[in-house]
């Protein structure tokens, strides 16, 4: 299509203000971006959609301009809806570069105008997937559901025989096509490995689609893009479209068909989004109340409010767990809470779940660089038709297991996820202590090595996992207090006194088994505990005195 079709469509409310002897030139697709360099995700003939949240000073657009204007892009448009009047040096540097400009007014989303290109484009392009888009186009706009991503997918199949999925960023199936013959499934082990291949490749400024060769089979990758400013705010929740098929050898009018496709799929995505708002709410308003140590009768009226929204049809949770997740980025520039909300949306939803749904049960809040999930456990009926016990809960290792290996290379060399779960809680006054649970064991995660870490409550048992919370200079003072006499004294006499007290201490002060274990006669195990003793004025005969020994080592 040409540009200057987009002012014939008064619905658009798209206002031209430069460029009009530019407006011949052929728009080849569309994308939404506040990027200050959005360069690697530009391949020439879009029109840019922007809300100008990258202009911080006037120089900003002269910049800005001239990356768009070098990538060939058709033309730019800026909302009005951050700034109001689209600022004057954003014109001069639009004329200065000949890239036709239009204001779009605040009540039109960029929505709507993605999805009018991308149906004019694919309709002038490809009339084989001009049905696709009108059909998801009506679906989409027929009520509250949508057709979703299936219906574009589903015409996949149908029409250009394609076989593709919709995946989450852990590769757990959103949407598949299905072709005659063949169901939609993907097995989970391929749906981690083409979902990781995506994350990776996001994080190296990789332009898709990407293709991954798996035994006899090649997938090309092609990401569905979310609006944030910094690809590490949307990276570790946008979704991807696998499609199994070479994308190598493509005509590029049927590469623009996909990246069409994307797009309907990113604006499906962005309503499904935007219902979540009344579960994060719901979140929200119990944290408050429970880390403000409201009584326990309020939390349970908000309860009793939140359970319908979480567990439709379901009645009250008779229990609930607790999830804490924290993304950390180098540099501490891109805020972790509302990525590790997006992400545990996702992360919480059984890995073997089909469709988009399971993740209208879940609420997340979040609060800093921190994200609190509430989790509803649905009671299982007992063999009267009763509410009996819950379902089993959330555990930390399986949990783990389904999303460490995509993520771990989406979070790259400057990003850590950790997370800890709490045990399940039967009542408002059991959240506060589940909190405090949860919390404790992300920060068990969080001394562990790895770019992503979980922990759960039945970790917290024992007093060794405490010692990852001591400061560090503590730590040094305390081990050099009590270690550092007999390392010396090892040193200059080769005497073994830091293994015979690990031995003694492992033999619970054996003198006959410690004995044994070093092969030594007692008298001589005697004498080294003596001059352990002597040279740091403890007594190993005293219980306080082991621990402190047993602690010293465990911190060395």
């Amino acid at each position: 299509m040409r540009l200057r079709a987009l002012l014939d469509t008064g619905t658009l409310g798209l206002r031209l203000l430069g460029g009009e002897e530019e407006l011949d030139r052929t728009v080849r697709g569309v994308m939404t971006t506040d990027l200050r360099d959005p360069s690697r995700y530009l391949s020439g003939g879009e029109l840019v959609l922007t809300g100008l949240a990258w202009r911080r000073e006037p120089q900003d657009s002269e910049r800005f301009v001239r990356i768009l204007a070098a990538a060939g892009v058709a033309g730019l448009a800026a909302g009005e809806a951050e700034l109001g009047a689209v600022p004057e040096d954003l014109v001069v540097a639009c004329a200065r570069h000949r890239l036709p400009l239009f204001s779009v007014v605040e009540d039109v989303s960029f929505a709507s105008i993605t999805e009018y290109v991308v149906r004019q484009v694919s309709g002038e392009r490809a009339g084989d997937l001009a049905a696709v888009v009108d059909r998801h186009r009506r679906l989409m706009t027929s009520g509250p559901a949508g057709g979703g991503p299936e219906a574009v997918l589903e015409l996949l199949g149908s029409d250009l025989d394609l076989r593709a999925w919709v995946l989450s960023p852990t590769g757990r199936q959103i949407a598949g096509s299905t072709l005659a013959g063949s169901g939609p499934e993907l097995p989970a082990e391929t749906g981690a490995r083409l979902a990781g291949e995506h994350l990776a490749a996001s994080r190296t400024g990789r332009r898709g689609p990407y293709r991954l060769p798996l035994g006899s089979t090649t997938y090309s990758l092609f990401p569905i893009r979310g609006n944030g400013r910094d690809l590490r705010e949307t990276v570790l929740s946008d979704w991807l479209l696998a499609v199994e098929a070479d994308a190598g050898d493509w005509a590029e009018e049927r590469l623009d068909l996909l990246h069409g496709v994307t797009q309907l799929i990113a604006v499906e995505r962005d309503r499904r989004d935007a219902a979540r708002t009344v579960r994060r709410r719901l979140a929200q308003e119990v944290l408050e109340l429970v880390q403000t140590g409201a009584a326990p009768a309020e939390i349970a009226a908000r309860l009793r409010v939140a359970a319908p929204v979480l567990l439709p049809g379901l009645g009250t949770a008779p229990h609930w767990q607790v999830v804490v997740a924290r993304v950390e980025w180098s540099g501490g520039d891109v805020p972790g809470g509302p990525v590790a909300q997006t992400l545990l949306e996702e992360v919480l939803v059984d890995p073997g779940t089909f469709g988009p749904d399971p993740s209208d049960r879940i609420a997340v809040a979040h609060t800093g660089d921190e994200a609190v999930a509430l989790v509803p456990l649905p009671a299982v009926p007992d063999g009267d038709g009763r509410d009996g016990q819950s379902t089993a809960g959330l555990q930390a290792d399986v949990l783990l297991a389904a999303v460490q290996e995509p993520l771990t290379r989406g979070l790259g060399d400057d990003g850590r996820l950790t997370i800890g779960v709490s045990a399940s809680v039967h009542s408002a006054e059991g959240l506060r202590g589940a909190l405090e649970e949860a919390r404790h064991a992300r920060r068990v995660a969080a001394a562990r090595p790895g770019r992503v870490c979980a922990a759960g409550h039945e970790e917290l048992a024992s007093h060794v996992l405490l010692l990852p919370f001591v400061p560090d200079d503590v730590r040094r003072a305390f081990t050099a207090r009590l270690l550092d006499p007999l390392r010396d004294y090892d040193r200059r006499h080769r005497a073994e006194l830091i293994p015979t007290l690990e031995a003694f201490l492992d033999c619970d002060g054996s003198w006959t088994r410690c004995a044994t274990r070093l092969h030594l006669h007692v008298n001589t195990l005697r004498y080294r505990v003596g001059r352990i003793e002597q040279l740091t004025g403890r007594d190993l005969a005293r219980l306080e005195d082991k621990l402190d020994f047993f602690l010293a080592l465990r911190m060395s």
